[in-house]
């Protein structure tokens, strides 16, 4: 049984994804900026984010949000709703199916309860700290692979850090000579909840923001698997604290400290910083 926050989470999320399925039809009409370079965002990611922020503050008045689009709103509490509201926008304009809703709830820079939504395949991640992990009902758990031999592993390429791509792709080389393969799917939330439920071994990217990672990191964390950054320390504040990008790894306890040491052998580690 879902507690109260996360019904009201989950209503927003399924309103976003409803705005966002009816304008799937005009993609080519869609009014669409380039907030930096290669990055984009459209009049939907908007939209959905105005539903989304509608539908907390009427449960919750208080709350402050700091979301893709709109960024921080303060609130009058200690709870701040983290949002992304289309995580995966190139993937979207382009038509390609691979994109989701992402909520979480933070307090004081952790992320307490959260939901990943993916329309089109009417998928439903949730979890709540200490409570578990779940996918449409059914507790979701990590892999269980105990090394990086025959793994499958996701990542990205932020658009902000391609000065850090020969340092990335020189790690991708080296975990490529053990590792089954490498997906780029173009959408960190999805990628985080496809590691809880254990259709990915592990995940690593640079650059990735509060609202990109909040929902994704709980729901690893409460399937068993644990996050880390690239030097193996705990991440930054999923708040307004820790706005800026940061480096991430999650998997499972085994794999996350195997994947972590081989990024920092290849030179990526040192690379960014």
């Amino acid at each position: 049984m879902q507690i109260p926050v996360v019904n009201v989470m989950v209503k927003a999320a399924r309103a976003a994804g409803n705005v966002l399925l009816r304008n799937m039809n005009r993609l080519d009409a869609l009014k669409v900026i380039e907030k930096d370079r290669q990055d984009y965002a459209s009049e939907v990611d908007e939209q959905a984010e105005q539903i989304i922020v509608k539908e907390l503050r009427r449960a919750y008045p208080e709350a402050g949000f700091l979301g893709e689009e709109a960024g921080i709103q303060p609130g009058k509490g200690g709870a701040l709703f983290v949002i992304d509201p289309l995580d995966g926008t190139s993937n979207y304009l382009r038509g390609i199916p691979h994109w989701c809703v992402s909520i979480a709830l933070v307090e004081r820079g952790e992320p307490q309860h959260a939901v990943i939504f993916d329309p089109l395949r009417n998928e439903l991640f949730t979890a709540s700290r200490g409570r578990g992990a779940v996918l449409n009902d059914r507790r979701i758990r990590v892999a269980e692979r105990r090394d990086l031999d025959g793994a499958l592993l996701a990542t990205g390429f932020p658009p902000r850090e391609r000065v850090h791509a020969p340092a990335q792709l020189e790690c991708v080389r080296e975990l490529l000579r053990s590792a089954e393969d490498i997906r780029r799917t173009g959408s960190a939330a999805l990628d985080l909840a496809y590691v809880a439920c254990g259709r990915f071994d592990g995940y690593f990217e640079s650059g990735v923001k509060p609202w990109d990672i909040a929902a994704g990191i709980l729901l690893v964390r409460e399937a068993g698997g644990r996050v880390c950054d690239f030097a193996g320390a705990q991440t930054a504040p999923l708040d307004q604290r820790g706005i800026h990008g940061r480096a991430l790894i999650a998997s499972n306890q085994k794999l996350t400290g195997e994947l972590q040491a081989l990024i920092r052998q290849s030179g990526y580690a040192a690379a960014i910083g």
